[in-house]
This record gives structure tokens, C-alpha cells and sequence, in this order.
């Protein structure tokens, strides 16, 4: 039977996500369009926003915080664009957004000696293959395959190559280990439920020393300089980004700040996260036609919550049958207004994807589940199936 409940937000894209519970427009009345981002009053703005996101993360001390253009993808290439070059860097990629980096180490950064290091959708790379004395570049949580790094503790402490990190998915959904990254990148849409467009930029004291001793081989795009005559340029870092930014997304991202720290700050999201992931799998342990796409816990993101349709006559069908049965099965719930947005990425396998950042709140995830039996259902029915 069709469920009588349906969620009260039934927003769950994977990017950009749902703004936090309560958000509206009115949030942003104090925005200081109209003037300039240098100016006293909007700079302090910005600054605002670097100084609660470090202070909710966690930021130790040295470690510098910059808004930056672009988003998540402007700031992991600023990081490559400014910290690789001057040894061999392994570049580890399990899904698609890793497999981007690997683009640019492959066909944009030359010269560069690169190792890429792969495990399918679903699975992660054997971390004892990384080698220390080079850089790194990964991604810690895969929007897309719904994979996460279980630790840190594969990052040798006394490492001689810089890490990059692309967390848009991780930040303030996990306790990140700062101690063994030295390069941090992640969007304001993402667990924030902010804007797109922007993104942001963490760098170590060990990144820092790579930037001022190591003069990248390439040439270097305006947006992504943060090095002047050779050493670090700390400018971004005090609330002069290298672009325009938007007055309007600045107040966004600091109304998002806020309300996370009314909650209880980094805690409180990532037990929200970790809420909404637990009902996701109690939910699939019950049922024979659906599963993680990542079966390991340890790995299995509890932001960008990846599942696979596993019946024996979906599995048997083509790709492109798959997918026509996913676009289906969401266009059901979409047109109930049950939830939107559920599909996975086009570079993953055929599934769902549900987002599960801290802006969601876990009864809606919990009014979802009774739609996606419906949907399926009705799918099998449709299909001719049992």
C-alpha cells in the first residue's frame, strides 16, 4: 500500500544539499549586498566564517583556513596545482571524483612522476601501498560510491610527501584527523547545506614549508595562487580572497555555522550523521532487494548513503535497462513528493543514493524508507516480477 507519511523535507540530494532544518530566505536578510567584499564590514564577514569553521573543526594550531573560488574542485587543484611537482605523488581513487584528480595528474600536470593506485566502486585501495616519502591526493569520503576512509592511521606522521584531501563529504561529518592532512578541501554545499560555487582550503605547517620551497613547474592560473615571489602569500587566509565572492553565500555559510554550533557543533553533526546511516541499516538488513554498495561498514559513508538494487532480475538486465528502471523508480517517489534526488551519480553504478549529511533530519529519512518499498513494488509489479 502506498504510505499515508511522507517526509516533511523530502530533499536528499547529494549536492547541493538540503539547507538546515528551519532555513529560510529571511536567514539572509543581513547580508551586506551591494558592497564591496573588501570593505571593513563584509571582510569581517568572511574572516567570521574562517574563524567558526576552524574553531568547529578542530583546527590545530599553525594551520591556516581559506575561502577560496570554485568550489571543492577549485580548491583539491589549487592544493595540486600549488603543492604537487617537486617529488612523485600516488593518486588513490575508488570513484568518480577521485578519478577527476587523477585526470589532472595525468593529462594537465607536466611534467609529473604519478602512481595511481584504483579499487572499484564499493571498495578502497590497500593503504599499505602508500608510500610516504611521495605526496598523496584522495578523496576521504566518495559522494559517489559511498566510501569512506575508515582512519588516518595508514599516514606515516613523519611523512616527507604533503596529503591532499578532497573531504567535501567529510567535513562536519567526521572527526577528521588533522594531524595527518596537510592539504583540506571541501564546498559549503555539502554538509553545511550552503551555496555552491565556493569552496574551502585548510593548509598545514608542512604544506606551507612545501609552498615555500618548491616553485611548481606550471604555469599557474590566477585563482589558484597562493605563493608570491616564491613563498607562501597568506592573503586568502585573512579574509582577501583571491575573487569576488558573494555577500549573499558568505551569510549563508554563516547562518549553516551557527546553527551547527546551536546544536552542539561537530558532535551534534556527527551524531546526526551517524542517526540517520543507522536507520538506513536497519532498514536494508530486512530486506532481499537492496544493499550497501559499500558491504564493508568500516568504509561505508554515513553522508552520501550509496545503495544497490540487488534482485536477481535487475542485476540481470543491461546497464542501460538498470538505469531505466533507477530513473523509474525515482520518478515514482519524486512525483508523490516523497523525495527528491535519490538516484546515484551517472558514474556509478545503477542505485539510489540518499544524503545523510547533519542538515537531514532522521525522521525524514525514516518516512523515505516506507516509499522506497512502495516504489519497489510497484516497480516489480510494473516489471512483471516477484
Amino acid at each position: 500500500m502506498k504510505p499515508s507519511v511522507k517526509p516533511s523535507n523530502p530533499l536528499f540530494s547529494s549536492g547541493p544539499c538540503t539547507k538546515r532544518p528551519g532555513w529560510s530566505v529571511n536567514a539572509l536578510s543581513g547580508a551586506l549586498v551591494g558592497r564591496s567584499h573588501r570593505a571593513k564590514e563584509p571582510k569581517a564577514r568572511i574572516n567570521e566564517v574562517l574563524t567558526r569553521s576552524a574553531e568547529m573543526l578542530g583546527l590545530p594550531d599553525g594551520y591556516r583556513i581559506a575561502m577560496v573560488p570554485a568550489s571543492d574542485t577549485g580548491a583539491v587543484e589549487l592544493a595540486m596545482w600549488s603543492l604537487l611537482g617537486s617529488r612523485g605523488v600516488d593518486f588513490l581513487t575508488w570513484e568518480n571524483f577521485g578519478e577527476q584528480w587523477v585526470t589532472d595528474g595525468e593529462k594537465q600536470l607536466e611534467p609529473l612522476e604519478k602512481n595511481v593506485i584504483r579499487a572499484p566502486y564499493g571498495e578502497i585501495v590497500d593503504f599499505s601501498s602508500v608510500d610516504g616519502t611521495r605526496d598523496t591526493v584522495f578523496v576521504w569520503n566518495g559522494t559517489t560510491s559511498g566510501v569512506r576512509v575508515p582512519d588516518g592511521d595508514w599516514i606515516p606522521a613523519d611523512r616527507k610527501g604533503v596529503t591532499i584531501c578532497d573531504a567535501t563529504s567529510a567535513a562536519f561529518a567526521y572527526d577528521m584527523p588533522w594531524d595527518k592532512l596537510d592539504a583540506t578541501t571541501w564546498s559549503w554545499q555539502k554538509a553545511m547545506g550552503g551555496e555552491a560555487g565556493f569552496g574551502m582550503l585548510v593548509l598545514s605547517p608542512h604544506a606551507i614549508e612545501q609552498i615555500n620551497t618548491h616553485t611548481p613547474p606550471w604555469p599557474m592560473p590566477k585563482v589558484f595562487r597562493i605563493a608570491k615571489g616564491g613563498k607562501f602569500d597568506d592573503a586568502a587566509f585573512k579574509g582577501n580572497t583571491i575573487n569576488t565572492v558573494s555577500l549573499l553565500a558568505v551569510e549563508d555559510a554563516l547562518d549553516a555555522l551557527r546553527w551547527m554550533e546551536s546544536q552542539g557543533g561537530l558532535p551534534a553533526m556527527i551524531r546526526r550523521c551517524q542517526s540517520s546511516l543507522a536507520v538506513v541499516e536497519a532498514w536494508v538488513a530486512e530486506r532481499d532487494w537492496v544493499g550497501f554498495l559499500a558491504n564493508d561498514p568500516a568504509i561505508r559513508s554515513r553522508t552520501s548513503i550509496c545503495l544497490s538494487l540487488t534482485a536477481d532480475w535487475f542485476v540481470a538486465l543491461d546497464e542501460a535497462a538498470r538505469w531505466a528502471v533507477v530513473d523509474e523508480f525515482c520518478g515514482l517517489i519524486a512525483a508523490e513528493g516523497a523525495g527528491y534526488d535519490i538516484n546515484t551519480h551517472r558514474a556509478a553504478p545503477p542505485g539510489l543514493r540518499i544524503w545523510g549529511g547533519a542538515t537531514v533530519e532522521t525522521s525524514d529519512i525514516e518516512a523515505l524508507l516506507p516509499w522506497l518499498d512502495w516504489a519497489w513494488d510497484e516497480m516489480c509489479a510494473r516489471q512483471n516480477r516477484n
